[in-house]
């Protein structure tokens, strides 16, 4: 346990972040599923709306540094190449 003042301030800081980082995480996971649910039996059109609203998301996340600016790349460019392989099999 911490003992000094700015030690203590430090614990009570980290916990909020991490709370807030795992919040985030959720979301963006959450979010790939409901994306992943859209192309499997959705329409195109709505598997559009899904990508864009998960795409914000991952890019929030990158933003505050829950995950990597390469990692959510790499996750964009998948979900983007899953959808346009959907929109172009129709």
């Amino acid at each position: 346990m911490a003992h000094s003042l700015s030690a203590q301030k430090r614990v009570r800081q980290n916990l909020k972040a991490r709370s807030l980082n795992r919040w985030r995480l959720s979301a963006m996971r959450d979010a790939v599923k409901d994306f992943r649910e859209a192309i499997l039996h959705g329409t195109v059109e709505k598997a559009a709306e899904s990508l864009k609203a998960t795409i914000k998301v991952i890019d929030k996340s990158a933003s505050k540094g829950v995950i990597h600016k390469n990692q959510a790349a790499r996750r964009k460019s998948r979900l983007t190449k899953t959808y346009l392989a959907k929109k172009n099999a129709k």
